[in-house]
């Protein structure tokens, strides 16, 4: 019998605008200004206020009639000074999407300032960029090319950390720094201005999420040190704070202790959950899944399969290569297709997938969590981290025969159903 061939059809990712939102939309005094249709106005407005910051975009309100009949650039123009009234209002990124016109605006026809504030054109169309992920860099990198300046005075002992994480992570990587002997962290996409402005100063920058490309190229141009890698489990705990520690050239000694000590008490915290046992597959569409299953096969658990949305890049091929030793395959720019297929080949024990991924799996009986809400909105770095992931698949774990029950309860067919009378 020939082997049917598989047809993928939907890649995984949103909007690549809903990644540049999410940065924009949090830094405070802004007032985004979306170039667009109003099909894309209507699904943006919505994530802008569901997952981004809650707080309204303004648009033109493009139709064909403005896009057609040449007005376009003379009604963004009008809406940014609109926008600009507001005193409060000191930032006007003018996001353009996908749409031919409106992603082939000139920049010199927009004003760089309009009253107390910033306006800086940022462009984000799908055609070009293929993930929401890679948005958030070229978002990141635009700002830092206008507000970072470049050949400023370095700070000694500064360090940038770049990748969207969790308030707690922040904390705590800043509190682990300042043990080593670095004076200055700043972390970006941040919620200040000011921070980006500041980027430009720093000794190093620390690219906690591979896809960040554009703007570890800026940092590494404008003569800051690139660190790779991230403080996820034990070893990948140690190796990260000691290659701050060896771009920032601070005192070895100290350097070590504190990352044996840190490495020390990953490993304490995962002994608390045992030998874990049981196979799990992970596809999300964020960019940072690498580093996840990294964590998962440290604890002992089998990841035979793992996909992310954002292609191959070279400062992710430190997990490619680690993973693919110990056995996982690894599936880039990758579609849901390709994802379902590996569910039916491997039969895991548990998925941390996409919506679409998890409701195809719990159709089998699997246990399935949303990658984006269960781990990116959890920490994820040093000890924490490690306890906080581990801890809740470990319960999930246990309980994956409940899924079982549940999927064989409603299959099978009622026993002895009984007439019902009216």
């Amino acid at each position: 019998m020939e082997k049917k061939e598989c047809s993928n059809l939907h890649p995984q990712s949103m909007c690549p605008a809903f990644g540049g939102l999410r940065v924009l939309m949090r830094i405070d005094g802004v007032q985004v200004c979306l170039v667009a249709d109003q099909g894309c106005a209507y699904g943006l407005t919505f994530v802008s206020h569901f997952y981004a910051a809650r707080k309204s975009i303004v648009t033109p309100e493009l139709m064909n009639v403005q896009i057609s009949g040449g007005t376009m650039i003379d009604d963004v123009r009008k809406t940014i000074e609109e926008i600009a009234l507001d005193p409060a209002v000191k930032f006007i990124p003018v996001v353009s999407t996908c749409v031919a016109e409106t992603a082939g605006i000139a920049e010199e026809l927009l004003p760089s300032k309009a009253g107390n504030a910033d306006v800086l054109l940022v462009r984000l169309p799908a055609f070009q960029l293929r993930t929401h992920p890679e948005a958030k860099d070229v978002t990141v990198a635009t700002l830092l090319n206008r507000f970072a300046g470049a050949n400023r005075e370095k700070k000694k002992k500064s360090l940038a950390i770049l990748g969207e994480i969790f308030p707690v992570d922040a904390m705590t990587i800043g509190s682990i720094l300042q043990k080593i002997g670095v004076e200055s962290v700043i972390v970006l996409p941040g919620t200040s201005l000011e921070d980006y402005g500041e980027a430009g100063c720093v000794e190093a920058c620390a690219v906690l999420h591979p896809f960040y490309e554009r703007s570890a190229q800026f940092f590494e141009e404008n003569g800051a040190k690139i660190v790779r890698g991230n403080p996820i489990g034990a070893n990948g705990t140690g190796e990260w704070i000691r290659r701050v520690g060896e771009a920032l050239d601070l005192d070895r000694e100290l350097v070590a202790e504190v990352a044996d000590e840190e490495r020390r008490k990953v490993r304490e915290a995962m002994s608390r959950f045992g030998a874990l046992e049981g196979s799990v597959i992970v596809a999300g569409y964020e960019g940072n899944e690498l580093p996840v299953v990294r964590l998962l096969l440290e604890a002992g658990l089998d990841v035979p399969y793992a996909s992310t949305s954002i292609a191959r890049m070279p400062l992710g091929e430190e997990d490619h290569k680690v993973l693919s030793a110990l056995g996982t395959e690894i599936r880039y720019r990758k579609y849901l297709e390709e994802d379902m297929d590996a569910v039916m080949r491997y039969k895991p024990d548990l998925v941390i997938g996409t919506t679409s991924l998890d409701s195809f799996a719990k159709e089998q009986g699997i246990p399935a969590i949303y990658y984006t809400n269960n781990i990116s909105a959890r920490p994820l770095f040093f000890a924490a981290g490690a306890a906080t992931v581990l801890g809740m698949i470990s319960g999930l774990l246990a309980r994956k025969d409940v899924f079982r029950s549940m999927k064989e309860y409603f299959m099978s067919p009622p026993k002895n159903p009984q007439p019902i009378h009216g």
